[in-house]
């Protein structure tokens, strides 16, 4: 079975001739941009949506005094800024993508890295921010948050904590479950595999290196947050597992499984390549300006086969 699929594997990347440099963002940008504009517009309805969830009011789960015990974990600043979170899960993973396209050319596949990122990281951000809501689980730094002169003050029938400290620390001490932090880079490290064939089966495990990087970096950021007392390791586990099985969908929604023989490109990619097999009249009239009548720009008349493409000679 191993033999039989390195063989089609091989067949298939032997199929044709790829048309390098035919599919750039300025001849077909702003097309692949409006065939997926539903897609964006849902794209800024998860934006707003976010805003929302963390505008609203979490839910404010009992806590009594026998409670506070695991509750009085120092309040500190974070090791990694909010801000920085949502720079190192789609700033960084952009730029690798930018760099892929520069290298190969494609706007397919940058398009659809970009949007496939952005869907993993905007559901994530929906889901644990509506978890956080619903659950109010009181973060490990809560009793300071809620009596920052360290004096307690509980209902006499309900034995509840009456916070007296700052609303909005109070508000957002009832949102530890699950953590955002450890959510991000699955979709990079997914992307890394398929690009590198990290699973060809020759066993380069050094190319698992590159994969584990992105994973490494988000697991350091959780940890950060459990250190610095904004999350409880609970949190942490349950966000990573959270934000592995969202990037896992979003990633497949565009590219094929990275331990398949396509997994070095988009679903897209091929499509408009068996298109222009099928109908190379089509594809040679619709080529942009500046090429020539066999469809490849005049710099690059050299013919480049898929095995190029995956290995980068390009």
């Amino acid at each position: 079975m191993p033999s039989c699929w390195l063989l089609n594997s091989r067949r298939r990347d032997n199929m044709g001739e790829i048309q390098l440099g035919s599919h750039t963002v300025q001849s077909h940008g702003v097309k692949v941009a409006k065939i997926h504009k539903h897609d964006w517009f849902i794209v800024v309805f998860l934006m707003m949506l976010v805003v929302a969830l963390n505008i609203i009011h979490p839910f404010y789960r009992f806590v009594g005094k026998d409670m506070m015990t695991d509750l009085k974990y120092p309040l500190k600043s974070d090791t990694v800024p909010v801000w920085a979170v949502p720079m190192i899960s789609v700033l960084l993973p952009i730029a690798v993508f930018v760099a892929v396209y520069f290298r190969r050319r494609d706007v397919y596949d940058l398009h659809h890295a970009i949007l496939g990122l952005l869907f993993s990281v905007l559901i994530t951000g929906v889901i644990t921010d509506a978890l956080k809501d619903a659950v109010g689980r009181p973060r490990p730094d809560f009793y300071w948050r809620c009596f920052p002169d360290g004096k307690e003050l509980y209902d006499r029938v309900t034995g509840n904590v009456i916070c007296h400290g700052d609303r909005n620390l109070v508000k957002d001490g009832h949102k530890s479950f699950p953590s955002g932090h450890t959510s991000c880079l699955g979709f990079l490290a997914l992307y890394l595999s398929g690009k590198i064939k990290a699973f060809d089966q020759r066993g380069h495990v050094a190319k698992l290196c590159i994969v584990f990087v992105p994973l490494l970096v988000a697991c350091l950021i959780g940890i950060s947050a459990v250190d610095d007392y904004r999350h409880h390791w609970q949190d942490v586990f349950a966000g990573g597992l959270l934000g592995i099985i969202v990037a896992t969908f979003c990633y497949l929604q565009f590219y094929p499984a990275p331990y398949h023989a396509d997994g070095w490109g988009p679903y897209a990619s091929f499509q408009v390549l068996a298109e222009s097999r099928a109908n190379p009249t089509n594809a040679a009239n619709q080529q942009p300006e500046g090429s020539d009548n066999n469809g490849l720009p005049r710099t690059h008349q050299n013919r480049t086969e898929p095995n190029d493409l995956e290995s980068g000679r390009m």
